[in-house]
């Protein structure tokens, strides 16, 4: 083999080897502050949009929703993560685990280690409550929409936080839907229970200092955490829309994706 074939055969060697190693990264899992593994998916190319999902859902979701194929066709890069505690996420069955804003740490460990720097990100009921923690915690974060979220997260006590650990966690009446279909799905209960028990609260002071600028996004049916309109007043920059729909539905719906999208789009 003359020296120009072993140049080029270490050279074609090399980009396959590059190829490779950015592959691994397009989907597969992070090893957290604590060893938990959190899986995650990167789709497109372009600016970063991290989708929060709510609870019981898993990163996978969205990709059943108009959101994620707009973002796309829109030139956005996606990135896809189960929470800690569900989906093909490890599941503690520590309190501890959950607790002092780990989910959200979870998130900026995984961006850092995609060496993403500034990024956007769209949140989903629950996983609204992670994003404010990110709008709170992490400086890399430039614009941010809120789903499906009112006020009472605010609350660290917040009744129906405690209510939905208490019937998961203690087999206390009510919330008989959802523990159905938990049980039905194959979904990890107990984890389930320690991501309400350790579900943080962002105060309305810290929101008030949000620089960031925020889009609030409610179905016109949905006032089951709250009124959204009351949350859009604590934040500075910050706007409401309402788009059709119910809790559950609202995120589906191809004028919450179009209103995302516009306003991820804004300069």
């Amino acid at each position: 083999m003359n020296g120009f074939t072993k140049r080029s055969l270490v050279f074609f060697i090399t980009i396959i080897l590059h190829i490779a190693a950015a592959a691994q990264k397009d989907s597969g899992y992070f090893s957290s502050f604590d060893k938990a593994k959190i899986y995650y998916e990167v789709n497109g190319k372009g600016q970063p949009v991290l989708l929060i999902h709510g609870f019981t859902n898993r990163g996978s979701d969205w990709k059943k929703k108009p959101l994620y194929d707009s973002l796309i066709a829109n030139g956005f890069k996606v990135i896809l993560v189960d929470l800690r505690g569900g989906g093909l996420s490890d599941k503690p069955h520590q309190a501890e685990a959950y607790a002092n804003d780990a989910e959200a740490r979870d998130l900026m460990g995984l961006l850092k280690w995609l060496n993403i720097k500034k990024y956007g990100a769209v949140g989903y009921s629950r996983g609204s409550i992670i994003l404010a923690r990110l709008l709170v915690l992490d400086k890399n974060i430039s614009k941010a929409v809120i789903g499906g979220m009112g006020t009472d997260f605010t609350n660290p006590l917040w009744p129906r936080r405690v209510a939905i650990y208490e019937a998961l966690m203690y087999d206390s009446s009510g919330f008989d839907g959802l523990k159905q279909r938990i049980a039905t799905t194959g979904m990890d209960r107990l984890a389930l229970a320690y991501q309400q028990k350790g579900q943080p609260s962002t105060s309305r002071e810290a929101l008030s200092k949000l620089k960031q600028k925020v889009l609030i996004i409610c179905g016109d049916k949905d006032e089951d955490n709250g009124k959204a309109q009351a949350l859009q007043q604590l934040i500075p920059h910050s706007r409401f829309v309402s788009v059709p729909g119910d809790h559950n539905g609202a995120w589906g719906m191809k004028e919450f994706a179009a209103e995302t999208v516009s306003f991820l789009k804004e300069r």
